[in-house]
Order: structure tokens, then C-alpha cells, then sequence
């Protein structure tokens, strides 16, 4: 019997943070979307469903592997529908319908699934409730409830194909928007399994996930996710009596211009960060043709760097950051400097180095029309 796997991928889940919808973002090297994809290696057939405004993401992700892309619907029930339409013109026996924001499947689930379907039109992995359940109201308990016969949804969900299709095709558009595929499966009137799932299949939703998610999956793979990221930035000198850097406002016979607060070793620094997770540079995240950025204090910079590599599962181990100037002298404020980026980045001070040197009275920095910084960070998902 032929195996068909339907990956629903067409929404714009974003509370995972990140800026992009969770599956297109990266976790332990690689997009959510790609680790999904790749569960299903044994199945015959491959369709994911996604957005429109998602199809060079799409093909990115699915790059070599034989998948099938299909425009999803407004609803979870009718992008189902629109991947089931598209299987229909070749039928295959079953098909495993799964949530693209579940990348940790194993493949013993997946064979859970399909056996259970030999006795059974659906069937779908579940987890017992084991937690004591309550209600509460404005932070107080107000009851509880028995937790015996409950359970934990996963996917993927499993049924033969002809019988998913017709209950797809019988729920009603205008209707309540289904809980999953079991609900469409069971207002058919069809019988449903619950096979053993697994405490790993979790769902992503939010940041932490992607941490649980970037340790099982690094597991999985058999390697540390290990990346370093190299930034440069230069600003030239102004009329002023100090400069920013690394955080700490140097006494100087000149300022630093720029659109931001011009701190050029925080800019290098947060550009090194960026680049380690392959997210291009500052001007990407914070553009300097938007007014809300101008005058802004680098460190607003450097921590979204930060926080963004943290939700992606990493950790970071290192920071270097170079000055290259004549003046101001920058040795009196290393440690403060160091400090201040610490604190900023959340990890300790000896993880942090700063560091300077001259030109030697050549180019620009010798002639005191400027500094410039090099910066490098070092990222490690465990």
C-alpha cells in the first residue's frame, strides 16, 4: 500500500519570534522545514502545503528532495484540503497528515501510525495526561479536573486516503475551524487509533522550543552546531568631546558620526553575531533609512543579536572585538568595556576580550580621521 505524506506547512506562525514564519527558520543548522521533510524519507510521496508568499522558501528548504508544493487555504481544514485534492488525481493507500512545526519525528512513530492503519480507517499518536489538571481564575485555583482518559495530541495523523479525502471534502467551509484532523475525521464518523507518541515530537510554538528542538535534533545529527561569525565597521570623527565604544563613553577631542550612537565596536560586534546565524548585518534588521533608528544606543543592536542566537538554540561562548585607532588610548577602558558588553550579552566577563592597536600612522585611522573595529563571535547550539 502506498504512503503519502501531507506537511502543513501554510501558516504564519510567528510567536516563536524571529521575524519569519517558525518553519522556514533555522534550528541545529538547518530550516524546521527541512528536518520535517527529511522524517518522511521512507514514504513514497512528499506534498507541503504553504504559503503563496512562501514558495522561494519552500524550494529552499525542499531542495533534493522529492516534494510536491501546494498553495494552502486561509484555514488549517482547507490548506489539508488543497494537499488531499492534489494526491487525488494519484491516490495513494494512506496518508500521514503532520504539522511542519513538529521537525523531531521519529520514524518509530511514523510506523506506529501506518500499522495501526491496517485495522483502522485513522489513527494518530498521543501522550496520556499524567500532570494533575486545574481551573483557575485571576491566578487562583478554582477547581480541577480528572485527567483519566485524556490525552495529548500529536501528528502525524494517519488514515487511508479515500476516507480523510470525503471528510475533508464533507466539512463545512462556513462551519468551526477543526481542532485538527481527528476532529474531521470523527464528525465523518470514522474510527480512530491512539498509537503511542513521543515526549520528543514536540510542536514548536515558542523560544524555548526551538532550544528543546536544537538539542534533540543536534542529538539526532551527532554533532555541535559550531559557528563564527566575523564583523568590520568604521566610523569617521566629528566635532565632539567623546566617543562611544563597547558600550563606554571615552573623553575625546572628537566624537564618532553615524546614524546610531556610532559605537563602531558594538556595530562590528553585532554585525560578527548576525553573521555567525547567517542573517546578513545590522542595516538588515535595523535599516537606517527608518527615523526610528537614528540617535539609537548600539546596545539595543547588540542584544537583538543576542536574543535572536538564543532563540535559535545557540549559545554564545566567545566574543572578540578589535579597535584600530592612533587615539583615543584604549587600554584604561578595556575592562570597563568588557564589562558593558557582558552585561549586554548576558554571559560572563571572560568570555569577552577587547582589544586594540594602531595603524601605525598609515590610512585613515593613522591620520586620525577615524576608528575602526574587526569583531568576532563564536556560537555553539549544545
Amino acid at each position: 500500500m502506498t504512503v503519502a505524506a501531507l506537511i502543513v506547512a501554510a501558516g504564519r506562525g510567528r510567536r516563536a519570534g524571529g521575524g519569519i514564519p517558525k518553519q522556514w527558520r533555522h534550528v541545529a543548522g538547518r530550516p524546521v522545514a527541512r528536518w520535517t521533510l527529511e522524517a518522511f524519507e521512507r514514504v513514497d510521496r512528499i506534498v507541503m502545503v504553504i504559503h503563496p508568499d512562501d514558495r522561494v522558501e519552500a524550494k529552499a528548504a525542499a531542495a533534493g528532495l522529492p516534494v510536491t508544493l501546494v498553495q494552502g487555504a486561509s484555514t488549517r481544514a482547507g490548506s489539508v484540503l488543497a494537499g488531499l485534492e492534489a494526491l487525488a488525481a494519484d491516490p495513494p493507500g494512506i496518508v500521514l497528515i503532520h504539522d511542519v512545526a513538529r521537525p523531531c519525528l521519529s520514524q518509530t512513530v511514523i510506523d506506529g501510525v501506518c500499522a495501526a492503519l491496517a485495522e483502522t480507517p485513522g489513527a494518530a499518536p498521543a501522550l496520556a495526561v499524567t500532570d494533575a489538571l486545574w481551573t483557575g481564575a485571576e491566578g487562583r485555583v478554582s477547581g480541577t479536573r480528572d485527567r483519566t482518559g485524556l490525552y495529548r495530541a500529536q501528528t502525524p495523523q494517519g488514515f487511508r486516503f479515500d476516507a480523510i479525502l470525503a471528510a475533508h471534502r464533507a466539512w463545512p467551509t462556513d462551519g468551526p475551524e477543526a481542532a485538527d484532523d481527528v476532529a474531521v475525521a470523527r464528525a465523518a464518523g470514522l474510527d480512530v487509533a491512539i498509537v503511542p507518541g513521543d515526549e520528543r515530537n514536540l510542536k514548536i510554538t515558542g523560544p524555548e522550543d526551538f532550544r528543546r528542538a536544537d538539542r534533540i535534533l543536534s542529538e539526532k545529527d551527532g554533532k555541535m552546531d559550531i559557528r563564527v561569525g566575523n564583523g568590520y565597521d568604521v566610523h569617521r570623527f566629528g566635532p565632539g568631546d567623546h566617543v562611544m565604544l563597547c558600550g563606554v563613553a571615552v573623553p575625546h577631542a572628537a566624537t564618532l558620526m553615524g546614524h546610531s550612537d556610532a559605537d563602531v565596536g558594538m556595530h562590528a560586534l553585532t554585525d560578527a553575531i548576525y553573521g555567525a546565524m547567517a542573517e546578513g548585518d545590522i542595516g538588515r534588521h535595523f535599516p537606517p533609512s527608518d527615523p526610528q533608528w537614528k540617535g539609537a544606543e548600539s546596545h539595543i543592536f547588540l542584544r537583538h543579536a543576542a536574543e535572536l542566537a538564543a532563540s535559535r538554540g545557540f549559545v554564545l561562548s566567545h566574543v572578540d572585538v578589535t579597535l584600530v585607532c592612533e587615539r583615543p588610548k584604549i587600554g584604561p577602558h578595556a575592562e570597563a568595556m568588557r564589562a558593558a558588553l557582558a552585561q549586554i550579552l548576558g554571559i560572563e566577563t571572560g568570555r569577552v576580550s577587547v582589544k586594540a592597536t594602531t595603524s601605525e600612522k598609515l590610512g585613515f585611522t593613522g591620520r586620525e580621521e577615524g576608528i575602526a573595529a574587526l569583531a568576532t563571535a563564536t556560537l555553539v547550539a549544545p
